[in-house]
């Protein structure tokens, strides 16, 4: 009665992960029964691991500067690797184009204001009921018509690349001009000079690109098995630059080639040291998920639904239940209540659980 007794309180669960019963067994018996221990590992799947990752520049901070008209390039004032400021006048563009342009823009113009003239003049003789209602519409018509044309003109100008403010003084008066000046978009550098002085160019073909270059992206790519661990907000680092930064994304998709994750960082801090298309090795903090462990796949013993493994103690081993958050080919990584110095069975885990069972003897 006394045995059986024993026998279901060793296998008893008490509050926590701990397992209640330990199992005596001295060091010759585990040579005998084939164990070897060998210490539990901090989860190493991405922490204080290092992987290739690429600068790029975040969407938005780039421009193309292209040639708003087919012409001649007169003059340039920048060239690649000077910092420009948004506004800043970066070449000039000769185009014969142009001047039809401005042509359009100024007939359109002037037949504006005859039609304002005639609806004004119109508006007053209906009103003294000189003329009939059709022909105060026909008028009207013909003022927005011509407002029409007026507004299509200007906008066309506006692609051209003449300013708001070059438009408005553009009168019969003040003559056409022959070429533009051409602005930087935004503020940053000249990544590239795609021209050069004296150059004839088509509309649309590039001239420049420019960029702002903080902060600037980490392209990273990590092992697929480390997808549970990841999460926006990671601290990340490339140790040799002295860069850091967060993950701003976890990109569900993984590279054929290699089969690894897509995580993108947010370079903040040292992107100076940075430059777009530059390959570096990258480290990311996992915070939190660094309490995890890393044990073999063969220290697992598993008991119905339950994961455990075996510590060495000084007569034996105690079971631990573990959780399992990930498994690769040969290493688990797991959540259990360890301090980070025990020591578990990973071969003759089989021998060991056996004699857990039958804890109580013949």
């Amino acid at each position: 009665m006394n045995y059986f007794l024993v026998l279901i309180t060793s296998l008893v669960l008490f509050s926590g992960n701990v397992l209640a019963a330990d199992v005596v067994m001295s060091l010759v018996q585990q040579k005998s029964l084939g164990v070897i221990v060998a210490p539990i590992g901090k989860n190493t799947l991405l922490s204080s691991r290092r992987f290739p990752a690429e600068i790029v520049i975040p969407v938005g901070q780039e421009r193309i500067v292209s040639a708003p008209q087919s012409g001649l390039l007169d003059q340039m004032h920048v060239a690649a690797g000077q910092t420009v400021k948004k506004g800043q006048v970066i070449a000039h563009l000769i185009s014969p184009d142009l001047l039809g342009l401005q042509r359009d823009y100024l007939q359109a113009l002037t037949q504006n204001k005859l039609a304002a003239k005639a609806l004004a003049r119109d508006t007053e003789l209906l009103k003294e009921g000189v003329i009939a209602q059709r022909r105060y519409l026909e008028t009207e018509s013909t003022h927005d018509e011509a407002s029409a044309n007026l507004a299509q003109s200007r906008q066309v100008l506006r692609l051209a690349g003449v300013s708001d403010d070059a438009i408005a003084k553009l009168s019969p008066s003040t003559g056409m001009a022959s070429g533009l000046s051409l602005v930087a978009p935004i503020s940053g550098q000249v990544l590239e000079q795609m021209v050069t002085t004296g150059q004839r160019v088509d509309m649309a073909m590039p001239l420049y690109r420019i960029a702002k270059l903080a902060p600037l992206w980490l392209e990273i790519h990590a092992p697929l098995e480390g997808l549970p661990f990841v999460k926006e907000g990671m601290q990340v680092q490339v140790p040799k630059l002295q860069a850091s930064g967060h993950l701003i994304a976890v990109i569900r998709s993984v590279n054929k080639a290699d089969q690894t994750l897509h995580l993108r960082a947010e370079i903040t801090k040292g992107a100076e040291k940075l430059s777009p298309g530059q390959f570096v090795e990258a480290e990311i903090n996992l915070g939190d998920q660094s309490k995890y462990f890393s044990v073999p796949k063969s220290a697992l013993a598993r008991q119905g639904n339950r994961a455990l493994v075996f510590v060495q103690t000084k007569a034996g081993f105690k079971p631990i239940n573990v959780t399992v958050i990930s498994e690769q080919v040969d290493e688990a990584v797991v959540d259990a209540p360890f301090a980070g110095n025990e020591k578990i069975a990973v071969t003759g885990v089989s021998a060991i659980k056996g004699t857990w069972l039958g804890l109580g003897g013949e």
